[in-house]
């Protein structure tokens, strides 16, 4: 999909001092500018009028200070793997893409932290670590920049154990829409000093500043990983499970749902033979006798519950592959209707009242014309329905954008959000607004004081109104 924003093009003074700050690290190539429009799902595609590849934080305050001196929106971009267009160029501008800002900078192992550039992935990161005895937890699933999985406030598979990058963020390096550079903490492992800038730019989804650098939290390696795949005989089943898990102390790393419709589309992606059941991939860490108890306890609890045909690996490589069909579940989805366009949704609730909301959300997708399967991180409550969509279907659009309408009031009703990972960009800001009401106008005011031009990200998570 392509769409089209209303900007002029860029002034030539601007673009020939660009030139003459980046020479070939900036660009007006169609093609360029085409993979940082952030279309996708239901999204059309905005591209940038350029894309600029600075290298280091100077370059980026440099970039920002002329973008502000000629009054051109400035939009950060990651690795593009955003899922709500956050980066797309709703008023044209400049993409500033951070990717050749890949250093890690720090590692302190006796502190258990880092220092990294914004444009380091988190694979990259947890490969700079290996010899450490360290690793950053947070998965997203898909290899994002940290510098991105930061500003969209990211979590994953893993967040029930280690939590997501609001637990394993310290520290920010920030370059302010007005080119200045401040640093938002230090690397105590608590403070009381002023307010919490760093986490007011983590999840700003690059609207009020560019973030440069993050010092992050780090985990011990487990000496121990045991990983299984376990069918149930319904989704409630399932999901009550884990509930009873977590309310009886038993803590997986990582607690993953798939229904059964799902599982049918694994199996056929990659020539597995899964049980076609609502099922849970499962992992514990910790040390070998305490991996082996919550597993046993966790055994217990499913046996209760109707489980059965558990399959546990412990070998990386066993690992490795039971965990490839959780993480490209998205890919295999599409093989159920090939040629359609995903659109995933995102909520997350009180785990309380994560069973309730997944079988009432199952029923109402089977009332939908289109196919689809739901899966999710049911460890903190968050999941996703993929509703594989022909996008040049009215009828099927409408029907789409209604099914999530009545998502989200179901997750706010029983006080959950309406995104738990993917953020708000253009897709959810109606969402936000009837999530938490007149906040939105404080947001909108912390927005005009650090970004009086409306200049960062321009209309992302919520409108200048």
């Amino acid at each position: 999909m392509t769409g089209s924003n209303l900007a002029a093009a860029l002034p030539e003074a601007l673009t020939d001092r660009l030139n003459a700050l980046l020479g070939e690290h900036f660009t007006a190539n169609a093609s360029v500018c085409g993979h940082h429009g952030g279309g996708g799902m239901r999204h059309p595609n905005l591209p940038p009028q350029a894309v600029a590849f600075p290298a280091t934080t100077d370059e980026v305050a440099a970039v920002v200070r002329l973008c502000a001196e000629f009054r051109v929106p400035l939009i950060p971009f990651g690795a593009g793997t955003s899922l709500e267009c956050h980066v797309g160029a709703v008023a044209g501008g400049v993409s500033l893409d951070l990717s050749r800002m890949n250093r890690v900078l720090r590692v302190s192992a006796e502190d258990f932290d880092c220092t990294v550039e914004a444009g380091v992935t988190r694979m990259a990161l947890n490969t700079h670590l290996r010899d450490t005895g360290l690793f950053f937890p947070v998965d997203p699933g898909v290899d994002a920049t940290l510098g991105g999985m930061t500003a969209t406030r990211a979590s994953g598979t893993t967040t029930v154990r280690y939590g997501g990058m609001r637990e394993n963020v310290m520290a920010l390096k920030v370059v302010t829409a007005d080119g200045q550079m401040i640093r938002t903490a230090g690397r105590a492992r608590k403070s009381s000093a002023g307010y919490d800038l760093t986490h007011l730019f983590v999840g700003s989804e690059g609207t009020l500043g560019v973030i440069t650098e993050v010092t992050l939290r780090l985990h011990p390696v487990p000496e121990a990983v045991a990983a299984a795949v376990c069918a149930f005989p319904s989704a409630e089943a399932a999901v009550s499970t884990v509930i009873e898990a977590l309310q009886s102390g038993v803590t997986p790393a990582r607690a993953e749902y798939l229904d059964a419709v799902q599982m049918g589309a694994v199996n056929t992606a990659f020539d597995l033979d899964y049980a076609v059941a609502d099922s849970l991939f499962l992992e514990f860490h910790g040390d070998s006798e305490s991996v082996q108890s919550q597993a046993r306890a966790f055994g217990e609890l499913a046996t209760a519950n109707g489980g059965a045909d558990f399959r546990w690996e412990t070998e990386p490589e066993g690992r490795e592959r039971l965990w490839r069909a959780r993480h490209q579940a998205g890919f295999a989805a599409l093989s159920l209707r090939p040629g359609a366009v995903p659109w995933s949704t995102d909520i997350c609730v009180p785990i309380s009242r994560l069973a309730e909301c997944v079988v009432e959300t199952r029923a109402d997708l089977a009332d939908t014309p289109f196919p689809g399967t739901m899966l999710g991180h049911v460890g903190d409550g968050n999941f996703h329905c993929i509703l594989l969509l022909n996008l040049d279907d009215p009828i099927e659009m409408a029907t789409a954008a209604a099914f999530d309408a009545r998502l989200v009031r179901r997750a706010l009703a029983m006080d959950g959000t309406c995104t738990g990972e993917h953020g708000i960009g253009l897709g959810k800001q109606a969402a936000l607004v009837h999530e938490l009401g007149d906040a939105v106008k404080v947001m909108r005011a912390i927005k005009r004081v650090l970004d009086p031009d409306g200049l960062m990200n321009p209309g992302k998570i919520f409108s200048a109104a």
